[in-house]
């Protein structure tokens, strides 16, 4: 393997560890923040905002 194929795949093995680090990281803020299931719960919440809910969402908004 080249040096220059060899340099990417840790540059991208370093990216995903990363990444993985947010993700845990994001999902744990979520829990303490009152998302059960964290992101999966998160995304779960926009999805039926955006599916039509939204309105509902707004209402409720408003009396904060």
């Amino acid at each position: 393997m080249s040096q220059l194929l060899q340099t990417r795949i840790a540059f991208l093995e370093s990216q995903v560890d990363l990444l993985e680090t947010e993700l845990t990281t994001l999902n744990e803020l979520l829990v303490s923040c009152g998302f059960p299931e964290g992101t999966q719960t998160l995304k779960s919440t926009i999805e039926e905002i955006l599916a039509g809910g939204s309105e509902h969402f707004l209402d409720d908004q408003e009396h904060l």
